[in-house]
């Protein structure tokens, strides 16, 4: 899982069929203080996540299974809004 944050989001008219409905929020990678490590990284909504909002991204081959019924071929998907980040 990546630790990231939501900074804008993604508007796709033509798109294939089971992603329609689907939120996809444009994410920074960051690390455990906040910085941004990678940028842009676009990820499907699962959880109803904003733009702000510290997020936990899943990647891969388990990035479809919060968005398996619909078949929508995703990459990344949000499945946890952070409440509170605590390191050391």
């Amino acid at each position: 899982m990546l630790l990231a944050r939501v900074t804008g989001t993604v508007t796709a008219t033509a798109k294939q069929a089971p992603m329609t409905g689907l939120k996809l929020l444009i994410c920074d990678r960051i690390d455990g203080g906040g910085q941004v490590i990678d940028a842009g990284l676009v990820a499907a909504d699962t959880v109803g996540a904003g733009r702000g909002d510290t997020v936990l991204i899943s990647t891969g081959s388990a990035a479809r299974l919060p968005v398996q019924t619909s078949g929508a071929p995703v990459d990344a998907a949000i499945v946890a809004i952070v409440d509170r980040i605590a390191v050391g």
